[in-house]
């Protein structure tokens, strides 16, 4: 069957006559699964990739270098969009709207200014906003397929907010660079000996002055290497064991490394340092009714029932509870009658808690459209933050979980790559 897929898209190449001279569209660069990476996804990448190093005054590896991490890079993009059709995972047009007008929003501008500036950089806004939905759509297949790999034990979470006690308020956060020399799939004694003698030869570079970026993006198997290895920042209890023990104390521009681990060889470049300053967080306790679209229920018919259920309560001719274990979507609410409980707002999607802070307690919202559906919110009260033990078991079940998150989201990639049937195909 991969043969008779691989025939037809071969034959898919485009191409017409103009003045007597033929001239290509496209053509078909890599067979992924069921799918295909084509030439020109190939190249706009490394053109984006360029064009952010070009803004960054940053060096690059050879054009073979980029071409061989932006198709890796597309090949992993192919197989999640393709998980996400399988999973029947989509978007709609309202959601995508609402998602580009919060990153809008959060660079001050609206969506026309967010228009205008695509144009000055050259990119069509077409382009970028079918961009914004498939990073949405890895995104969810991401969290559904990873979430149920990550398991957290209560000694854990007891063993981190210990730590956490005796660090105080002053704990270091961390921006790091990363190089992985990957293994291959179940590597042999002579792999992982090539794999310490070429990570050997990458720190011996560094230390001689090479560019980190240039390298990680020439040489790194890790997920970042096209932004130049560059992890952003980091808590220290965030981040991978392997890498809060390694570098712990060490200061601005140090290099550690290699550090072995199953994945491969990692080395790390202390980017920067800085501290965390304690602040007083708010939190809320509010509820609310979700209501999702589908093919019976359209977007304006949810909306509807929400501004209905409003008046009705606010009439006291109906119960909020009542109608949330009755009519909410959300699970983990409707048979509590729709409350959330006291949480920080930040722990809610953006359009959710920007209703809740334009509200007084007691008072209800308009119906608002976030990526889950229609909500009806109510806020019930807020207060601050005394820094609980419920609070510090909370924040450290949120720490182990992230990091457990990118490492288990790290080795699903790597597994799906292994597993898939790719064929590169040449010119």
């Amino acid at each position: 069957m991969k043969f008779i897929i691989r025939a037809l898209m071969l034959g898919a190449l485009l191409s017409f006559n103009s003045v007597a001279q033929e001239v290509m569209l496209d053509r078909v660069a890599v067979i992924v699964d069921q799918g295909v990476v084509l030439e020109s996804e190939i190249e706009a990448l490394i053109e984006e990739v360029k064009r952010n190093a070009e803004a960054n005054n940053q060096q690059l590896p050879s054009d073979r270098a980029l071409r061989t991490q932006a198709i890796e890079r597309l090949i992993t993009k192919s197989l999640q969009l393709q998980m996400a059709e399988r999973m029947g995972i989509r978007i709609s047009d309202p959601q995508l709207e609402q998602t580009i007008g919060n990153i809008a929003a959060n660079q001050n501008a609206n969506i026309e200014e967010l228009r205008a500036q695509l144009a000055a950089e050259g990119i069509a806004y077409d382009d970028y906003r079918e961009d914004i939905r498939e990073e949405i759509i890895m995104g969810e297949v991401r969290r559904a397929n990873v979430r149920r790999r990550v398991y957290i034990t209560p000694q854990e979470i007891d063993t981190l907010v210990e730590l956490m006690e005796q660090q105080g308020a002053n704990q270091a956060e961390y921006r790091l660079g990363h190089i992985l020399i990957g293994f291959p799939p179940e590597p042999t004694d002579e792999d992982i000996q090539a794999s310490r003698e070429r990570a050997d030869k990458v720190i011996a570079l560094l230390e001689s002055g090479s560019d980190f970026a240039k390298i990680a993006i020439a040489s790194s198997s890790g997920n970042e290497a096209l932004e130049g290895g560059d992890m952003g920042w980091l808590n220290i209890n965030a981040m991978p064991t392997l890498f809060a023990e390694a570098i712990q104390d060490k200061d601005k521009d140090a290099l550690v490394g290699p550090i072995r681990s199953g994945a491969g060889f990692h080395i790390l470049k202390v980017l920067d340092t800085r501290g965390i300053e304690k602040v007083t967080v708010e939190e809320v306790n509010s509820r609310h009714i979700l209501v999702k679209p589908s093919i019976i229920l359209s977007e304006d018919k949810a909306r509807e029932m929400l501004v209905r259920f409003k008046e009705e309560v606010k009439n006291d001719e109906a119960d909020f509870a009542e109608l949330a274990k009755e009519y909410s979507e959300d699970p983990g609410s409707a048979l509590r009658g729709g409350e959330l409980g006291w949480s920080d707002p930040s722990n809610y999607v953006p359009e959710f808690k920007d209703a809740l802070s334009q509200l007084e307690p007691g008072e209800f919202s308009d119906p608002v459209r976030t990526v889950h559906g229609w909500h009806l919110i109510q806020l019930i009260d807020r207060r601050m933050d005394d820094a609980t033990d419920k609070r510090k078991e909370d924040k450290a079940y949120q720490l182990i979980f992230n990091r457990k998150f990118s490492e288990e989201t790290e080795n699903w990639l790597r597994e799906m790559r292994d597993a898939a049937y790719v064929e590169v195909v040449e010119s």
